[in-house]
C-alpha cells in the first residue's frame, strides 16, 4: 500500500481559499459584466441570465484551474490541492465542474454546506457527491 502524502484539509483553510477565489476570480467577472457589458448595477439586477452566466463562468474557470494544477489562486495561497478521491491524482476538468455544480445544489440546503462539521472526515456534501476532496500535504500542517 502506498504511503499517504496528504490529508483532508481543515475547514478554515477551505473557507479562506474560497474567499480569496471570490475576490480574484468572481469579482472581476461581476464588475466586467455589470459595468462594461450591461452598463449599470440595476441592469444586472434585472438580468438573471447574466447572473447565471457569470457564476457558470466562475465555475468553469475554477474547474480549469483545478484540472491544470489542482489549485485555484485561493487554494494555492492556502496550500490546498483538489484531488480525485479514487485515484489520488488531481481532479479532471469535468469532475471539478461537477463538484461546482454539486456545491451550488448543496448551497440550496444549508445542511449540504454544514455537513462537514458533523463528519469525522470533514468532507462536504459536494465533495462526497463529486468524488473530489480538498487536501493539504501532511508535512504542511
Amino acid at each position: 500500500m502506498a504511503k499517504q502524502k496528504a490529508k483532508i484539509s481543515p475547514i478554515f483553510l477551505r473557507v479562506k481559499a474560497f474567499i480569496v477565489d471570490l475576490f480574484i476570480i468572481a469579482m472581476p467577472l461581476l464588475y466586467g459584466v455589470t459595468y462594461l457589458v450591461l452598463g449599470s448595477k440595476e441592469a444586472l439586477w434585472r438580468n438573471q441570465t447574466a447572473i447565471a452566466l457569470i457564476w457558470l463562468a466562475y465555475g468553469a474557470i475554477c474547474a480549469a484551474f483545478y484540472a491544470r494544477s489542482a489549485q485555484t489562486p485561493g487554494y494555492k495561497l492556502a496550500g490546498l490541492y483538489l484531488i480525485d478521491v479514487r485515484s489520488g491524482r488531481k481532479a479532471s476538468f469535468f469532475r471539478a465542474l461537477a463538484r461546482f455544480g454539486c456545491f451550488v445544489l448543496a448551497g440550496f440546503s444549508v445542511i449540504g454546506l454544514l455537513i462537514c462539521f458533523f463528519r469525522k472526515d470533514r468532507l462536504n456534501l459536494h465533495d462526497l457527491l463529486s468524488g473530489a476532496a480538498p487536501v493539504v500535504r501532511k508535512d504542511a500542517q
